[in-house]
């Protein structure tokens, strides 16, 4: 039986065209103003299927998650030029700190430049710090470092961002950060990424543990970061405190599997 958040609704197939999220953030639905599935970034690349009304019905390029966005959160495609490795920036009016800020963007947001000018990026969001930018095509090496950007971020189920997030969307921004592709949530993470760890070797940097309806990334071989809903944060945990809490609630690990990153710096 296909799934059918990866599998298009061939009722709503009445098109095939690209578009691209252009709001800082955009919940992505079951149905028209239905529960959150999942959430898309600016300048992120989908395919518009059908459109009707106030709602567009998607796919999104990234990791092939279908549902509706508001049709107004979507324009023609842009040439992507750089991608934002801060937790989260401020778009300025002008290529000055001190001037008005035109939004907020959270990390792994997708802009387009039109222009440099005194450390700052122009876009048609704002001027963006240049630190807080890097070229679209350059990667991390290191999942469990791109995680911990997202220290203190509140939990939301089925969030995406640094303004809230859950376990799938940490584990996923921080794949997509260092060029894995990744599903939006746990059950398809454990089925798609990196390799079981089946010899009982302890876990190591950026291995990742599943249970049922939770996933974790190992930070070190004593500390797990995860976004959960015991803390509502992204946080840093014991890793045996963790796994004794959620096995009383929960149940066991259920897998251990390994990314192919890698080595971590130094």
């Amino acid at each position: 039986m296909s799934d059918p958040r990866l599998t298009p609704d061939p009722a709503r197939m009445m098109q095939s065209e690209p578009a691209q999220v252009c709001v800082p953030l955009t919940d992505l639905m079951r149905q028209p103003g239905g529960p959150r599935d999942r959430q898309l970034l600016l300048g992120a690349d989908v395919t518009l299927m059908d459109a009707q009304g106030s709602w567009a019905y998607v796919q999104a390029q990234a990791d092939g998650y279908c549902g509706y966005v508001e049709r107004h959160h979507l324009a023609a495609a842009l040439a992507i030029t750089h991608r934002i490795i801060a937790p989260a920036t401020h778009a300025y009016l002008d290529a000055d700190i001190k001037s008005a800020d035109r939004t907020s963007l959270s990390h792994g947001s997708r802009v387009a430049a039109t222009g440099q000018s005194d450390g700052f990026i122009e876009t048609a969001h704002g001027h963006i710090p240049r630190q807080h930018l890097a070229p679209v095509d350059s990667l991390h090496d290191d999942p469990a470092e791109v995680a911990a950007l997202f220290i203190g971020t509140p939990y939301l189920w089925g969030g995406n961002s640094r303004w809230g997030i859950d376990c799938s969307g940490l584990v996923q921004a921080a794949c997509a950060a260092c060029g894995l592709i990744c599903p939006g949530d746990s059950d398809l993470q454990e089925g798609a990424l990196g390799s079981e760890v089946t010899d009982d070797s302890p876990p190591q940097r950026n291995d990742l543990l599943f249970w049922k309806g939770h996933v974790a990334l190992v930070y070190d071989a004593q500390t797990l970061i995860h976004a959960n809903a015991h803390a509502m944060a992204t946080v840093f945990e014991p890793l045996q405190d963790a796994i004794d809490r959620i096995a009383q609630a929960d149940g066991p690990v259920t897998s251990h599997r390994r990314l192919a990153v890698s080595p971590p710096r130094g």
